[in-house]
C-alpha cells in the first residue's frame, strides 16, 4: 500500500527514478586520459643485458671473458706502474715519503700519483734526498724509478745512491747506480747477494732483470733513502717522475702450510681474496 501511494504521488509523465540514479546521470563525463608514448631507450648496444650475456658466455679459446679482460687491464696497469716481474708486490704505499726540498707545485706527492706526465722537482743544493720510512721492518727486493732524459735533459739524474737502515741516523750505503740517459723505468735490485752492489751494477731498464732477480735474499730495513748525487749536463735540480718500491709477494697458502698452486687462469683468479 505504501509503495502504491508513493508511485501515485509522482507527477504524471515522470519516470520512476531514485535519487542516486539522478546523481549519476547529472555527473559530467570524464575526460579521456592522454596516454604518453613510451620513451625510446637510447642505449648503446652494449647495454646491461648485452654486457651480462657477453660476460657469462665462453670465448673461442675457452677462457672466461671476464678473466681475459681482467688480465688485459692488469697488464696495462703493470706497464704504467713499472711492475713487470712476477712475484713482486708494491709496498711503497705502506711508507711515509718525504724529500729534502721541493719546488712549489712539484712536491713529493707527485712521485706517487701514478702519472708519468708529472714530476717531483728539487729546489736546493745537492744531494737531493728522498726518504721512505716504514712503520715496521719490511723486506725490500727492488727499486723502480721513472726518468726521461729526452724530456728533462739536465734535470735527469745521472748518479744515485741507495741507503738503508733502521732510522735516519744509522743509514748505510747499499748501492751506487749510474744512469746513462735513462728513457723510462729503471729497476735497481736490492738483493743482498747482488754482484752489482756498490759499483753501479744491478740496474736494468724496461724488460731487463736488473741483476739479482728473485734468487737473492731480500734487504730488511725500516728506512730507505734515495740520494740524487749528480745530474746530466751538471744540472743542479732534478726531476723524478715516479718511484716504486717492491717486496716479495707472499703466497697465503704457503703461510697456512699448504703447498697449493693453481696452474690454470680459471682457478688462479680465485687463489686470493682481495
Amino acid at each position: 500500500m505504501a509503495a502504491d501511494a508513493q508511485v501515485a504521488a509522482a507527477p504524471k509523465g515522470a519516470s520512476h527514478v531514485t535519487a542516486p540514479t539522478l546523481a549519476l546521470a547529472r555527473r559530467p563525463p570524464r575526460r579521456a586520459r592522454r596516454r604518453r608514448a613510451p620513451r625510446a631507450r637510447s642505449r648503446h648496444p652494449s647495454s646491461d643485458a648485452f654486457f651480462f650475456l657477453h660476460l657469462f658466455s665462453s670465448s673461442a679459446d675457452g677462457h672466461h671473458p671476464s678473466a681475459v679482460v681482467a688480465a688485459k687491464v692488469g697488464a696495462k696497469a703493470e706497464q704504467r706502474d713499472g711492475i713487470a716481474r712476477p712475484g713482486h708486490s708494491e709496498i711503497g704505499k705502506l711508507a711515509v715519503w718525504s724529500v729534502t726540498s721541493a719546488k712549489p707545485g712539484n712536491g713529493v706527492e707527485l712521485l706517487r700519483d701514478d702519472c708519468l706526465d708529472t714530476y717531483w722537482q728539487s729546489d736546493g743544493a745537492q744531494p737531493h734526498l728522498v726518504n721512505v720510512q716504514f712503520q715496521k721492518k719490511v723486506r725490500l727486493r727492488e727499486l723502480a724509478l721513472y726518468a726521461k732524459y729526452a724530456l728533462d735533459e739536465s734535470y735527469t739524474p745521472s748518479k744515485i745512491s741507495i741507503r738503508a737502515g733502521n732510522s735516519f741516523h744509522d743509514l748505510r750505503e747499499i748501492k751506487v747506480v749510474d744512469l746513462e740517459e735513462p728513457g723510462g723505468w729503471m729497476h735497481v735490485s736490492l738483493a743482498k747477494d747482488d754482484s752489482g752492489g756498490g759499483g753501479g751494477g744491478g740496474v736494468g731498464g724496461d724488460g731487463d732483470d736488473g741483476g739479482g732477480g728473485d734468487d737473492g735474499e731480500c734487504l730488511r730495513a725500516f728506512f730507505l733513502q734515495i740520494a740524487v748525487l749528480s745530474n746530466h749536463q751538471n744540472g743542479r735540480d732534478t726531476h723524478v717522475r715516479q718511484m716504486k718500491i717492491f717486496g716479495p709477494r707472499t703466497d697465503p697458502t704457503a703461510l697456512m702450510g699448504r703447498g697449493i698452486s693453481f696452474a690454470t687462469p680459471e682457478f688462479g683468479q680465485f687463489a686470493t681474496v682481495r
